[in-house]
């Protein structure tokens, strides 16, 4: 009897009907297999199944905040064109609200599975610092996709993720490990973009960076396993010079 997408799968199955699924542009497809996985199977997910739905959830989560921002240029657009109430900006706004609401529903569903399956699954250290960053990142993405009050209440709980998965990393994770690199890169972006502090920001990303140099040059030679993280501090530096920029700015 021919196998049928439907069925039920081994682990390993589950695995290559996802990569499939990748390999196919269907993200989609990689959380449904994935989560299949974690429900049937186990949710302690190997790097390589954790990377395959973290990617997926990732690629879905950009194109719609992609589309919310495409068409919120578009709405400023037609408004300033027409400052008066029209039928264009009112249907431009409905199909705004609509992509709103399917990434309000992705993010929350990544959030659920991260509370009630991954997190209390996950090992001390990397593993357990990687899912509370994307927990902040999601609470992240919902503050600013949603109105107040409750993008406030999101801002909350990405900053309280955060600041967990920060305290986490500082005492299991090495400096240059890129996780807590690509942690305090997002969290630090958190501060600029959500909370709109420059200054809060520069701090952590300075820290970050200057933790990490200081690590690097007590190491007598560079391994290729530091060349994400030289690339994460590259980001973190390009950040810290542009904030540093718009605060110089804003004081003249």
């Amino acid at each position: 009897m021919p196998l049928m997408y439907g069925d039920r799968h081994s682990r390993a199955e589950c695995v290559l009907l996802a990569k499939l699924a990748e390999e196919a542009d269907r993200p989609q497809d990689v959380i449904k297999q994935i989560k299949d996985l974690i429900h049937r199977h186990s949710s302690e997910l190997t790097i390589d199944e954790r990377n395959l739905l973290s990617v997926a959830y990732k690629n879905v989560t950009n194109s719609l905040r992609n589309s919310c921002r495409s068409l919120d240029a578009v709405e400023k657009s037609e408004i300033a064109k027409s400052p008066s109430t029209n039928r264009h900006v009112l249907l431009i706004h409905k199909q705004k609200e609509h992509i709103e609401h399917e990434l309000m529903d992705i993010c929350k569903d990544i959030i659920d599975l991260l509370d009630t399956r991954l997190v209390p699954a996950a090992q001390r250290g990397e593993e357990t610092v990687f899912y509370l960053k994307m927990k902040g990142d999601y609470y992240r993405y919902l503050a600013e996709f949603t109105s107040t009050p409750d993008s406030d209440a999101c801002a909350d709980q990405s900053l309280c993720a955060y600041k967990l998965a920060y305290q986490h990393a500082v005492s299991t994770l090495e400096p240059t490990h890129p996780t807590r690199l690509g942690l305090a890169l997002n969290f630090s972006v958190f501060f600029h973009d959500v909370r709109k502090s420059s200054d809060r920001a520069c701090h952590l990303a300075k820290h970050a960076f200057d933790e990490a140099i200081i690590f690097l040059t007590e190491k007598t030679a560079l391994e290729d396993a530091l060349r994400d993280s030289l690339m994460i501090m590259q980001l973190l530096r390009d950040d810290l010079i542009l904030w540093s920029s718009e605060m110089h700015r804003e004081a003249a």
